[in-house]
C-alpha cells in the first residue's frame, strides 16, 4: 500500500512538472501556439463541424427512436456469429463505419447508458466500433493527401476489415458476461415524442462537436509545443538510434509520432514525403487505425459516466492500427495498384475540405442512412397481410 502511495505520489509530481513545463513553453512560445491553435479551430469549423455533426444527429436519434431495437432484431443472427454482440449494437458498429470518429465509441456507450447492451457487451464493442469515416478517409486523406481515390478506397477498405478483424478477436472477451451485468439494469423502452429526441439529440450532438474540438485544439497545440521546444525532436532522434538495425527513416518515426498524438497533424505531414508508396500509405493505415490520443480523450469524456473499462479500447485501436497497415501492404502487393506519383504534391490539408468529392462521400453517407433507417418500414409494411 505503501509502495502505491510513493508510485501516486510520484505520478502527481511528474503531472506537476509537466504543467508547470507546459505553461512556460506557452510563455515562451505564444505566437507559435496561437498560430497553431488558430489553424486547429478553422479546422474544427470547416472539418469536423459540417462532417460530423450530422452524423452524431442522427446517432442519437438512433438510440432515442429505439431504432437500433429495430435494427437489432433484423441484424441479430450476424451480429451474435461474427461478434458474439446483441443485434441491437449493430447501430453503433454500422454508424461508426459511416459516421467516424468518435460517433461509434458515442453511440456505443448511449446504447449501454440506455440499456440496450451489456456492460461485457458494450466494451467488446468499444474495442472496434469506433472508427474514421468514408468522408475523411475517401475525401481529406485520399484526395486531399495523397491526391488519388485508389489510394482513399485502399485505406478504407482495409480500415473496415481491420475493424471486422478486430471485432472477431474479442468476441471472446468476457464471453459468459452476456446478462446486463456490473449493476447496470435493463430499462424498458418508453416511446418518445420525435420533437423532444429531436431536441435533445441536437443539443447532445453539439455538446459533443465542442468536446471534439476542444481536444483537437489542445493536442494540436501540445504536439506544436512539444516540437518547437525540441522535446519531441529529440525523442524522434533517440528512437531512430534505437531503431537504426531496422534502417528507419527519422522522418517516419517523426510523422508516426505527430500521428500518434493527433491523426489529422500525423495524416497531413505525409503529403510530400520522400517515402515509398507503401510506406506512406501503411503509416496513412496505422494512424486512422490507432486514431490518436486525441480521440482517446475524446473517447474517455464518454466513459466517465458508465464505469466502463478502457483496456479493451486501447488495445483494440492498437491492433486495428497494425492490422491496417498489414492489410494495406497485402493488397498493395497482391493486386498491384499504383499509385501517381504526381499523387505527392505537397499539398494543405484544408483546401480539399470543401472540395466536390468529400460533398459526394458526405451525401453518401447520409443517404445510407436514410435507408437505414427505412428498412425495418420496409420490411414491416411487405410483412403485413394484404
Amino acid at each position: 500500500m505503501m509502495r502505491k502511495n510513493k508510485l501516486g505520489l510520484f505520478y502527481r509530481f511528474l503531472f506537476a512538472l509537466a504543467i508547470l513545463a507546459s505553461l512556460v513553453g506557452l510563455v515562451v512560445y505564444t505566437d507559435a501556439c496561437k498560430e497553431t491553435a488558430g489553424k486547429a479551430a478553422a479546422m474544427c469549423i470547416e472539418l469536423i463541424l459540417p462532417s460530423l455533426f450530422p452524423f452524431l444527429v442522427l446517432s442519437n436519434l438512433i438510440i432515442g427512436m429505439g431504432y437500433a431495437r429495430t435494427l437489432g432484431r433484423i441484424c441479430a443472427p450476424l451480429m451474435r456469429r461474427l461478434f458474439n454482440l446483441s443485434g441491437a449494437c449493430a447501430g453503433p458498429f454500422l454508424m461508426g463505419i459511416i459516421g467516424g470518429y468518435p460517433i461509434g465509441a458515442k453511440s456505443a456507450v448511449a446504447l449501454y447508458e440506455s440499456g440496450q447492451c451489456s456492460r461485457s457487451e458494450c466494451e467488446r464493442m468499444l474495442s472496434f466500433c469506433n472508427n474514421s469515416g468514408p468522408a475523411f478517409i475517401l475525401g481529406v486523406v485520399g484526395s486531399g493527401v495523397f491526391s488519388s481515390s485508389q489510394a482513399g478506397l485502399l485505406l478504407y477498405a482495409a480500415h473496415v476489415l481491420a475493424s471486422i478483424t478486430v471485432g472477431i478477436a474479442f468476441r471472446s472477451y468476457k464471453k459468459k458476461d452476456v446478462s446486463s451485468a456490473a449493476g447496470h439494469t435493463p430499462v424498458l423502452y418508453e416511446q418518445r415524442r420525435f420533437s423532444s429526441v429531436f431536441t435533445e439529440s441536437v443539443t447532445h450532438a453539439l455538446a459533443s462537436i465542442g468536446n471534439i474540438s476542444a481536444f483537437v485544439i489542445f493536442f494540436a497545440v501540445a504536439t506544436d509545443l512539444l516540437f518547437t521546444s525540441g522535446i519531441l525532436s529529440a525523442f524522434v532522434q533517440t528512437i531512430t538510434r534505437l531503431l537504426s538495425p531496422l534502417d528507419i527513416a527519422q522522418s517516419s518515426i517523426e510523422r508516426i509520432a505527430v500521428g500518434f498524438l493527433e491523426m489529422t497533424s500525423g495524416l497531413s505531414g505525409l503529403s510530400g514525403a520522400a517515402n515509398s508508396i507503401g510506406s506512406q500509405l501503411a503509416m496513412a493505415a496505422f494512424m486512422l487505425g490507432w486514431a490518436g490520443i486525441s480521440v482517446h480523450c475524446q473517447v474517455i469524456s464518454f466513459l466517465d459516466s458508465g464505469g466502463l473499462s478502457l483496456k479493451p479500447y486501447i488495445l483494440g485501436k492498437f491492433l486495428h492500427g497494425a492490422i491496417s497497415a498489414v492489410y494495406v501492404r497485402f493488397f498493395l502487393a497482391a493486386s498491384g495498384i499504383g499509385i501517381p506519383a504526381a499523387a505527392y504534391a505537397q499539398v494543405e490539408l484544408l483546401s480539399y475540405i470543401r472540395s466536390p468529392a468529400i460533398i459526394a462521400y458526405a451525401t453518401a453517407g447520409c443517404a445510407a442512412v436514410a435507408v437505414l433507417f427505412a428498412l425495418p418500414y420496409i420490411f414491416k409494411f411487405f410483412r403485413k397481410p394484404l
